[in-house]
């Protein structure tokens, strides 16, 4: 389960990595060198988003990729034959992130089965609130998978233990209000809001959105067991190439 390997990870290194990638953007090829790229500069976790024609969660750089894979004919099939290629050529963990409308199509049961049998580790549905995700929770666990939840930073504390009830892996703490790829200011009031998260909340925290650079994740150590590079990830590989991406990781982990 993805909370023992983290923890485990955790004993050589003061955060860890988790990066993101649009599966078939630009395209499936280029997907694929660009996560050899990111296993290869030491990430610890990658998230593969499945396209959606409406990612309401994502910002314009996310936004534009998906778009332009589901362009390319991206079918839901075509990304787990992809992630399960992934999940055995790379030896760390791969999680999906979707939204709903994708795992109600395809049928949750079905769709929970699939990644187990890919050899996925969890899930990040983040349109799924859990008083709705009974079928979803139930199926994830039947399969062995950790549902990973998300806090934000307007979630009450109440809520926030209610939330990390249903979660598992760990929690994906979203840095700021609004969509991903926009500046986060990394200060006083992020440490509030992840004091919070880590008082309602056993499971390692993850966090992501706006996170850019190194100084960015070094904010982060002794606050958070994760960092979470997306959009960055996507505006380097547009300029420079799944060479560029290992480059830029490479001078974060280090």
């Amino acid at each position: 389960m993805l909370e023992t390997y983290i923890k485990e990870r955790l004993r050589e290194k003061e955060i860890l990595l988790m990066t993101h990638i649009v599966i078939g953007y630009p395209d499936l090829k280029t997907s694929g060198e660009i996560v050899t790229a990111m296993v290869g500069a030491g990430v610890d976790l990658i998230e593969l988003q499945i396209p959606f024609s409406e990612p309401i969660a994502d910002g314009p750089v996310i936004e534009a990729a998906n778009q332009r894979a589901l362009s390319g004919g991206i079918t839901v099939e075509a990304c787990l034959n992809f992630a399960a290629e992934l999940a055995k050529a790379h030896g760390i963990p791969f999680l999906v992130m979707s939204y709903y409308n994708i795992l109600f199509r395809y049928g949750v049961e079905k769709f929970a089965a699939a990644l187990r049998t890919a050899g996925l580790a969890g899930a990040i549905v983040p349109d799924l609130p859990p008083e709705e995700g009974t079928e979803y929770l139930g199926a994830m666990r039947r399969n062995g998978l950790d549902p990973v939840m998300l806090f934000a930073p307007t979630t009450p504390d109440d809520r926030m233990r209610f939330i990390a009830e249903k979660a598992s892996g760990f929690v994906y703490c979203v840095a700021r209000k609004g969509v991903t790829g926009l500046d986060t200011a990394f200060g006083a009031e992020i440490s509030g809001y992840l004091a919070r998260a880590r008082r309602a909340a056993s499971l390692p925290l993850a966090v992501g959105f706006g996170i850019k650079d190194k100084r960015d994740v070094s904010f982060l150590k002794g606050k958070a067991e994760i960092a979470i590079i997306g959009s960055e990830m996507i505006r380097v590989a547009n300029e420079r190439g799944a060479a560029g991406v290992g480059a830029s990781l490479r001078a974060i982990v280090t």
